[in-house]
């Protein structure tokens, strides 16, 4: 079953217009860095999934396992010729968890070269190792770089390998003649630092701005800096970055109701946030996938509300066309949503809150998740009890 919600609320915003102008930069050296935790220090840095497998890959050499049946995954990168590199788990012993690794590091197509990698913590479904050293062979030499895995193991159908990006660039570039702090991301954890898609887990992350601020942006053609807009390139390694003022630029208008208070959006042109003005925005000419919008208000009592929309699919996507007008039906109402099963003796509660595209939507006050606003009644066959009771998360 479901019900709208809706909250009356009132905003006030500004609609920014940038100025470009030419001045083109030369290539910016960024600094590698690696760590066993990077995916807890940077919480853009996302991962991929693969499941194990036990057939043993065509041509491939492999070492000497200790047990009679290793696992293998092959990890997805373009930095490589075969466009993948295998890896191996193995067992110290026979009945021991898979606490054992190998990976095609140089990139020559074989295991049994390589240098086994033990893990370094074990729990009950899982098996941590890392940072793992790999290295790419390019047109201007050896390219290093690091990978942190996660191996679960539940049964026979269910055993997967987490590979999340070890390393990361960052350091101190210079913006029309002052000083920035730039970091950037593999956050699909391919190899490459330079990717660009209207899909948010497809594409990597940068931020330029002040050293150890969380937000990033998506990758992208331009990048937006103190409200000027930038033509912006990416070695494919992540090594070094290029900026340079853009110029000649064509928009299109984007118009959402006027409840709207932030639209932030991504694509192959980057990412852009808006605070549309009357429910009017600007955005440059391309295709785009809503990231998230919000809705602030205040309550009588002067108590601030948000309402914030994301994790939008495909039905989130749109076009800016050169001098034309896209509207985008977001915002309010908001369905809930709540799903019940009994399990044994007990019953199971699923809620959800969800916007007219099918994303996720939270409610927050003054910067707090509300979770606390799902209630139930139970009363008896007799109508001798009643009771309001808040519905538990699962």
């Amino acid at each position: 079953m479901g019900k709208n919600i809706f909250i009356p609320f009132v905003i006030g915003i500004y609609l920014f217009v940038p100025a470009f102008v030419t001045a083109a930069q030369e290539e910016q050296w960024l600094q590698y860095h690696s760590q066993r935790d990077a995916h807890h220090m940077m919480p853009e840095m996302g991962y991929t999934t693969q499941n194990a497998t036990t057939d043993k890959p065509q041509g491939l050499n492999l070492p000497e396992f200790k047990t009679h049946q290793p696992f293998f995954v092959r990890w997805s990168t373009p930095m490589v010729e075969a466009r993948g590199l295998w890896i191996a788990l193995d067992r110290s012993s026979e009945q021991g968890k898979l606490d054992l690794l190998y990976i095609d590091s140089n990139g020559n197509g074989h295991l049994d070269d390589e240098e086994v990698v033990k893990a370094y913590q074990t729990e009950r479904y899982y098996t941590y190792f890392g940072p793992v050293k790999v290295v790419f062979e390019v047109e201007d030499g050896p390219v290093t770089y690091h990978l942190n895995f996660r191996f679960f193991d539940y049964n026979e159908r269910n055993r997967r390998l987490y590979i999340y990006s070890g390393g990361w660039y960052e350091g101190e570039i210079t913006v029309d003649g002052r000083k920035k702090y730039c970091t950037l991301i593999d956050h699909n954890a391919n190899g490459t630092f330079n990717d660009k898609s209207v899909n948010s887990r497809d594409c990597d992350r940068i931020q330029v701005g002040q050293r150890g601020k969380p937000e990033m942006v998506w990758v992208g053609d331009y990048i937006e800096i103190d409200n000027i807009f930038y033509n912006i390139e990416i070695s494919r390694d992540g090594a070094f970055i290029k900026l340079a003022k853009a110029e000649n630029l064509e928009f299109g208008t984007i118009r959402v109701p006027e409840t709207i208070t932030e639209l932030t959006v991504g694509g192959e042109n980057g990412m852009f946030m808006l605070e549309p003005d009357n429910g009017v925005g600007k955005l440059l000419v391309g295709t785009y996938r809503i990231d998230h919008w919000e809705i602030d208000r205040k309550d009588d009592k002067g108590q601030d509300w948000t309402l914030r929309g994301s994790s939008f699919s495909d039905r989130g996507d749109f076009e800016i066309a050169e001098g034309a007008e896209t509207s985008l039906e977001i915002g309010e109402p908001v369905n809930a949503g709540l799903s019940t099963r009994l399990n044994g003796d007990t019953y199971d509660f699923s809620k959800s809150l969800q916007g007219s595209l099918g994303e996720y939507v939270r409610i927050s006050s003054s910067g707090r998740d509300i979770d606390n606003l799902w209630k139930m009644k139970v009363t008896n066959k007799e109508g001798t009890y009643e009771k309001l009771y808040p519905i538990p998360d699962q």
